[in-house]
């Protein structure tokens, strides 16, 4: 089964940045995407795990803004990618293979886990998130962005909540309706979750 998935996501990497909130090529929207996520690890510099990092779009634009980013993902041709376009960012974001269901990451040592479109895929979400949220310094912060799409694939933000506050403390729900993130209006539900461990 695991193969399976990773064949799958091995023959979406060639396509995968086409969407404008997967590649971030689109000024607009690359913009957007900073200005949502850059300000909540505002101050010193963070250590920084994205887990299910595909072609590594906000893996670089967290390391261009100065932080330190280990990307993880389980798809080697999305890591191919990922490699190839942050050649020249400083510092360069070092990417890793592995599932995100069970990172192969130290434990206790990043300030920040970070994740887009990842959990709802995970064959058992809460029992994902519990490896997750030991990845973290104490205080470490938990960044998400999930949603429930038109596809019928995906996580209701109330589903999402639910399972981040069995493992954390008080969570932060927040709609993203900017059509500025997505490169197009949406109608179904994507949203930002905030935690802390």
């Amino acid at each position: 089964m695991a193969e399976d998935l990773r064949t799958l996501w091995d023959r979406e990497a060639a396509t995968f940045d086409e969407p404008a909130d997967h590649g971030l090529r689109n000024e607009a929207t690359r913009r957007a995407w900073q200005q949502l996520l850059l300000p909540l690890v505002a101050g010193s510099v963070r250590k920084i795990a994205d887990l299910g990092c595909g072609t590594g779009s906000l893996s670089i634009l967290f390391a261009e803004a100065g932080h330190h980013v280990q990307g993880l993902d389980f798809s080697r041709e999305m890591l191919r990618h990922a490699r190839q376009k942050a050649a020249a960012v400083t510092p360069r974001p070092e990417f890793v293979e592995g599932d995100a269901a069970d990172p192969p990451l130290q434990a206790g040592t990043f300030d920040v886990v970070l994740s887009r479109h990842v959990l709802w895929a995970m064959p058992d979400p809460s029992r994902a998130f519990a490896h997750w949220v030991r990845l973290l310094k104490p205080d470490g912060q938990l960044i998400m962005i999930e949603g429930n799409w038109s596809t019928g694939a995906g996580l209701t933000a109330a589903e999402c909540g639910r399972i981040v506050q069995k493992h954390c403390g008080e969570t932060q729900i927040r709609a993203l309706t900017d059509p500025a993130l997505w490169g197009e209006p949406i109608t179904d539900e994507r949203f930002l979750l905030i935690s802390r461990h």
